[in-house]
């Protein structure tokens, strides 16, 4: 049976256009697309990938971590 996992993933836009998507529950996945659509489609499978990897390895799964975003101003 396959369990299934959720993770939070952070879409900034990239300045060339399109979606950078990173995972801070798994550092080690970052993809990107020149949709919002695209880059989500992307996390997916390179969560899926990153998963398989870890299993592979004999690693645990980690939890979902939420990224705390602040906004501050700075005088420049």
């Amino acid at each position: 049976m396959v369990s299934k996992h959720s993770y939070t993933i952070v879409l900034e836009p990239d300045e060339d256009g399109g979606f950078v998507v990173t995972v801070p529950a798994l550092p080690e996945v970052g993809t990107q697309g020149d949709s919002r659509e695209e880059a989500i489609a992307h996390a997916h499978e390179a969560v899926f990938l990153a998963l398989e990897e870890r299993s592979a390895r004999g690693e645990p799964f980690p939890l979902d971590v939420e990224p705390q975003l602040e906004r501050i101003t700075v005088a420049a």
